[in-house]
């Protein structure tokens, strides 16, 4: 029986959208098993630029700037729908309310969504088929939904990953928000105007700075003794520092084991500490999104919270791939989008591609931003422990725009061996995001730090943050070569001599 398709994606998520499109460029035969894409990311993305916008008209506030008269007023945000997140003691034309920041929020889902619309996919070849199904591995391996088969040369889940709730007495009865629905109960008139947040997965703590810029009470609660474990550990504290400045309070190495309402309030025991709250958010690990798909009856094991691949993405069924958040690991959908392109051309093409994870940068939308990519300094350490390994570092403070936007808060880490080699590094500050792609394209291409260091940015940017810390290579390198210092000591005292 012949196939009817080249590759059939289960999806669910924009890794597997983009994947069905790229297919489809490559001439390939799709189809794609839509059952719903959350938009929670993107209402999460679009609240946080309102709050960053609340949080810089309060700065310029504190500097005697005020548009139309608007001043900061926290205590006054979320005080019911018409309470204004940005207000002004008399009449001001520039006031947000929060209903008018959710409306803004809708748009720009919609906005989004019309992108990457099942109509747009239709339009480009992509056979999208609507639903839940299964695979059945008899008289062949194939999806099915309903009554219809989807025969497939090959098969890529690209399902996500949803929440697993932890195992506290009375969560269940008592009730909590995931980072999948969170955004419903803020779209209510008169959302909840405390918050408990436990975990702290980077989506959790992105939501957390927001929350608190446009004007709710936040608790983090964490076991672990920092936040943010798998980040440079000082890129970290720096990051736990700035949010606590802005009103998260976090408690660390803290284990929430009780959960209870009392008189219509919700209350927590965390630790030695009561903790009274309008709502509870579960940030904590994820597991795959992979209910009712059958995989056991078609070979396909998974270990605890993620399916088992090799490095082609293959699952323990070489017929089926997988990527993204339904092979564990923090769900970034840049990381997903690379997985979902290797896992691509291995399906449709021959299956030697393999995944290197080492130059894929990844980032926490906080303000300032954190982007990481390749080693931490600590990881990379451990890895090279009989061949030097130096840190460059060098802060924003010393970046003219840093000066003249008024954005001095962060740090530039770059990772290297004596030899010039890139092992990693970690930024954080304005811009990060975008600075942390050339560091993971020069690791990608093998390009030393020494070439960072002729990058002639343009002034002023924050670009040239990158170029200052690679000249503490060269710095370095000088102050542990005596024996260079003293030939060039001697080299310019002869020409001085000489010119004479």
């Amino acid at each position: 029986m012949t196939n009817d398709y080249d590759i059939v994606i289960i999806g669910g998520s924009l890794a597997g959208r983009h994947a069905a499109l790229a297919a489809t460029q490559l001439r390939a035969k799709v189809a794609l098993v839509e059952p719903a894409i959350n938009p929670g990311l993107i209402y999460y993305h679009a609240l946080r630029e309102i709050g960053n916008l609340a949080q810089l008209m309060g700065d310029a506030a504190d500097l005697g700037i005020y548009p139309p008269q608007a001043v900061r007023t926290p205590e006054n945000y979320l005080n019911g729908v018409n309470a204004p997140l940005v207000s002004s003691p008399g009449e001001s034309s520039l006031s947000v309310t929060w209903s008018e920041a959710m409306r803004y929020a809708q748009g720009i889902v919609s906005s989004v969504t019309e992108l990457d619309s099942l109509e747009s996919l239709l339009a480009q070849g992509v056979d999208v088929v609507t639903g839940s199904g299964h695979f059945q591995s008899s008289p062949q391996l194939a999806f099915t939904i309903g009554s219809r088969l989807l025969r497939s040369r090959a098969y890529l889940l690209a399902s996500g990953s949803v929440s697993v709730a932890p195992e506290i007495e009375g969560l269940r009865s008592v009730g909590y928000l995931t980072l999948a629905n969170i955004w419903q109960s803020l779209n209510q008139p008169n959302p909840p105007q405390s918050w408990v947040i436990i975990g702290g997965l980077p989506q959790g703590i992105e939501i957390a700075q927001t929350l608190v810029r446009l004007g709710c009470s936040v608790t983090l609660i964490l076991k672990q003794p920092y936040i943010l474990p798998s980040v440079d550990r000082e890129i970290a504290q720096l990051l736990q520092a700035q949010l606590e400045v802005e009103g998260v309070r976090i408690l660390t190495q803290t284990t929430v084991t009780q959960v209870r309402t009392i008189a219509e309030k919700k209350w927590l025991q965390a630790g030695d500490k009561a903790i009274e709250t309008d709502e509870i958010l579960v940030a904590i690990e994820q597991k795959p999104n992979l209910e009712s798909l059958n995989l056991a009856a078609v070979g396909v094991k998974w270990y605890r919270h993620r399916l088992v691949v090799n490095e082609k993405l293959q699952t323990t069924n070489h017929r089926i791939y997988a990527c993204g958040g339904v092979i564990g690991g923090y769900d970034f959908p840049n990381v997903a989008n690379y997985e979902a392109k290797v896992a691509l051309k291995n399906i449709l093409f021959c299956p030697r591609l393999t995944v290197n994870y080492h130059p894929i940068p990844w980032a926490i939308f906080s303000q300032p931003m954190l982007a990481q990519v390749g080693l931490t300094e600590a990881q990379a350490k451990r890895q090279y422990s009989s061949d030097p390994v130096l840190v460059l570092r060098q802060y924003f403070k010393t970046v003219t725009v840093a000066q003249i936007q008024g954005q001095i808060t962060g740090v530039c880490k770059l990772i290297v061996r004596e030899s010039g080699e890139i092992l990693g590094a970690a930024i954080l500050g304005v811009g990060a995001g975008e600075l942390i792609n050339l560091i993971g394209l020069a690791i990608s291409q093998n390009i030393p730090v020494q070439q960072l260091e002729n990058l002639a940015p343009i002034y002023p940017s924050f670009s040239e943050i990158l170029e200052q810390t690679a000249r503490e290579w060269s710095r370095l390198r000088l102050k542990e070569n005596i024996a260079w210092q003293d030939f060039l000591d001697s080299f310019f005292h002869f020409r001085r001599d000489w010119n004479l």
